[in-house]
C-alpha cells in the first residue's frame, strides 16, 4: 500500500526543469559555430561575385592640345633673352634656335605683343568657363610661368650688377639656369600635350590649380 502513493507521484508530477550550470555554458560555447548555407530550390548554390570598375582616360581633342601648346610659347619666347650668354658661348647650341629667329623677330616687332598675349591667355582662355579644364589649366600654367620669368629681370634692374665682378658672374649663372629651365619646361609641356596628357611643372602646377 505504501508503494501506491510513490507510483502516483512519479506518474503525475512533472520533472523539475533542467538548469544549465556554468560548466555547461562553457561546453556549449566551445562548440564550433557552423553556418548553414541556403540552397535554392533548383539545387545550385549562388555565389556573390565582385565586379571592379575600370576608369578609362579620355584623351583631349587635337584642338585643345594645339591651344595648350600655343599657350606655352608665350613664356618660352620671353625666356629666350636669358639665353644670350649660354648661346654666345656655345655656337653649336645656338644653331638649334636659328629657325626661331624669324618668329621671334616678328613677335618683338609688334608693339606690346607680350602684354597682349598675356591678357589674351588670361582673359580669353583661363577665365573662359566654356572651355575645358585641360585647356584652362595649361593656359594658367603658361601665364604663371611667364610671371615668374619676369621677376629676375626686375631684380636685375634694381640691383644693377654691372658688367664685371662677382655680381655679373651671378647674373650670368642665373640667366643660364633660367634659360635651361624654361627650355626644359617648354619641351616637356609640348611633348606631354602632344600625347594628350597634362603637364605638371614644378613650382607652377600648384599655383595654377589654385587659380582655377
Amino acid at each position: 500500500m505504501a508503494s501506491i502513493p510513490l507510483l502516483f507521484r512519479s506518474t503525475f508530477l512533472k520533472p523539475p526543469p533542467i538548469t544549465l550550470t556554468q560548466t555547461h555554458h562553457r561546453q556549449f560555447s566551445s562548440l564550433p559555430n557552423h553556418k548553414t548555407k541556403r540552397i535554392p530550390q533548383n539545387g545550385t548554390v549562388s555565389t556573390r561575385t565582385s565586379t571592379t570598375t575600370k576608369c578609362s582616360y579620355t584623351s583631349p581633342p587635337p584642338t585643345e592640345r594645339l591651344i595648350s601648346i600655343a599657350a606655352y610659347t608665350l613664356p618660352f619666347f620671353n625666356s629666350l633673352q636669358y639665353g644670350r650668354f649660354i648661346l654666345s658661348a656655345n655656337p653649336n647650341l645656338a644653331v638649334l634656335f636659328d629657325p626661331l629667329i624669324p618668329l621671334l623677330s616678328l613677335y618683338r616687332s609688334l608693339p606690346y605683343a607680350s602684354f597682349i598675349a598675356f591678357f589674351a591667355l588670361y582673359l580669353g582662355i583661363v577665365r573662359n568657363t566654356s572651355l575645358s579644364r585641360y585647356v584652362r589649366f595649361n593656359a594658367m600654367q603658361a601665364v604663371t610661368l611667364d610671371v615668374l620669368l619676369v621677376v629676375p629681370l626686375l631684380i636685375q634692374r634694381i640691383l644693377a650688377p654691372g658688367r664685371t665682378g662677382l655680381g655679373f658672374q651671378v647674373m650670368v649663372w642665373s640667366h643660364n639656369a633660367l634659360f635651361v629651365f624654361s627650355v626644359v619646361c617648354f619641351v616637356y609641356s609640348v611633348v606631354t600635350c602632344v600625347v594628350g596628357r597634362t603637364p605638371t611643372l614644378p613650382f607652377v602646377a600648384d599655383a595654377a590649380s589654385r587659380q582655377l
